[in-house]
C-alpha cells in the first residue's frame, strides 16, 4: 500500500456527535413541527457533523469527473464508439456536456481527470494523471495490476487533497468511460454478493443481444479472475476500472479532510461502495444524490444502506446528479442557518 493511501486511512475518524446534537436541537426550534423538512434536516445534521459546526458553512463546490477507457470494450456489445471517453472529457472544457452545464447551474467548479484515457488527450482543462491507456479486457485476465489500482486511488486522493487546500469544501464525483457499466457491476456482484443478473444493465442503450452479451462478459470476468470480497482494492483491480479507483480515492480523500463528498449514480456509487468497503467510516462522509436508471443502482444504495434525494430516471453519469444534489444541501444549509426560531417570537 501506497504511503499517500496510508496515510489518508489513518486520518479518518468519526463525525462531531456534539455538532450534530446541536444541529438538531436548533432544527427542532424553528419554526415549523420538529423534522418536518424530512431529508434537509437530515443533511443539515450531517454536514454538522462532517464540518464539526452546529451551523454548519455555505460550500464551495467541485464536482471531481474520472476519465478512463476500459478493455472490455473489445468485447464488442457496446454500441458507441470507445473515441467517446476522449471527446466528452475534451468537451467539458467549453462547458458543452450535461455535467458541465448542471455544475455551472449550482455554483461548482467541475474539475476532469484524464485517469485512464487510451489516447492522449487535449486541453489545459483536464487534470493529465494517467496510469495507463485504458484497462485491459477483464474477460482474458485482470483490468490492472494492484500496483496501478493503488495509483489510481492515490490519484483520487491527490486531487481532493488539493482541491480542498483550495479551499473546495464539498465534493462531487462523477465520472465517464465507455463499458464502465460492466466493470461497475462485476465490482458491485463481488462486494454486494448479488448474482450478475441483478446488477448488469443495458447501459448506453443495448438491445437484448448485446445485453447479454454484456452480462455475460460480466459472468466470464468473475470465473477468469475469481476476486476476492474480502479484499475491495483486489476486486477494482480484477474487475474493475481506473475510473472506479481514482473515484474511490476522493471518497476516502473527503472524509479524511472532514468533508462531504456527493455520490452520483451507478459507477460513482459503486466506487463509494469500495470505499466504504475498505473503512466503513467514510460512508459518515457520503451524501447520496439520486437514484439511478441504471439496473444496479439500486443494489449500490442498498449494500451501502443508503436512501437518495432524488428518483429522476438519469443514467448520464459524469456527476450530473451529484450537480443537482447540490442545490439541495445548500437549501439544507440555508434552512438551519437563516430559519427563525419559536424564539424569535417572544
Amino acid at each position: 500500500m501506497g504511503t499517500l493511501l496510508k496515510t489518508t486511512l489513518e486520518k479518518i475518524t468519526g463525525l462531531d456527535q456534539e455538532a450534530m446534537n446541536l444541529a438538531r436541537e436548533r432544527l427542532d426550534g424553528l419554526l415549523k413541527p420538529p423534522g418536518s423538512l424530512g431529508k434537509l434536516e437530515e443533511i443539515a445534521v450531517r454536514l454538522a457533523g462532517i464540518y464539526g459546526q452546529p451551523r454548519p458553512p455555505l460550500a464551495s463546490k467541485a464536482i471531481v469527473m474520472m476519465a478512463a477507457d476500459n478493455g472490455v470494450y473489445q468485447e464488442g456489445f457496446n454500441g458507441y464508439s470507445q473515441e467517446i471517453t476522449k471527446a466528452v472529457a475534451e468537451l467539458a472544457g467549453a462547458g458543452l456536456i450535461g455535467v458541465a452545464v448542471l455544475a455551472r447551474h449550482a455554483g461548482a467548479r467541475l474539475v476532469v481527470v484524464d485517469v485512464g484515457i487510451k489516447d492522449e488527450v487535449e486541453g489545459q482543462h483536464i487534470i493529465k494523471k494517467k496510469i495507463r491507456y485504458g484497462t485491459d479486457n477483464i474477460t482474458c485476465g485482470p483490468a490492472m495490476s494492484r500496483s496501478e489500482a493503488e495509483q489510481a486511488i492515490e490519484v483520487g486522493i491527490d486531487v481532493t487533497n488539493k482541491l480542498i487546500h483550495e479551499g473546495i469544501n464539498i465534493i462531487g464525483t462523477g465520472e465517464v468511460g465507455i463499458c464502465n457499466t460492466t466493470t461497475s457491476a462485476a465490482v458491485l456482484a463481488v462486494l454486494s454478493g448479488a448474482d450478475p443478473e441483478l446488477v448488469v444493465g443495458k447501459g448506453t442503450g443495448a438491445d437484448e443481444k448485446a445485453y447479454q452479451a454484456k452480462l455475460q462478459a460480466v459472468k466470464n470476468a468473475l470465473v477468469v479472475n475469481r476476486p476476492d470480497p474480502t479484499d475491495p482494492i483486489d476486486v477494482v483491480a480484477k474487475v474493475g476500472g481506473l475510473d472506479i479507483a481514482a473515484l474511490t480515492g476522493c471518497y476516502l480523500a473527503a472524509a479524511a479532510n472532514k468533508k462531504p463528498v456527493v455520490i452520483d449514480g451507478f459507477i460513482a456509487g459503486t466506487a463509494a461502495l469500495v470505499a466504504a468497503k475498505i473503512n466503513p467510516l467514510v460512508k459518515e462522509y457520503m451524501i447520496p444524490s439520486h437514484c439511478s436508471a441504471e439496473k444496479g443502482a439500486q443494489v449500490v444504495l442498498q449494500a451501502l444502506n443508503m436512501e437518495p434525494m432524488l428518483y429522476m430516471n438519469m443514467r448520464l453519469g459524469e456527476g450530473t446528479g451529484a450537480a443537482l444534489a447540490f442545490n439541495l444541501i445548500d437549501a439544507a444549509v440555508k434552512i438551519i442557518n437563516e430559519m427563525g426560531s419559536f424564539a424569535d417570537l417572544a
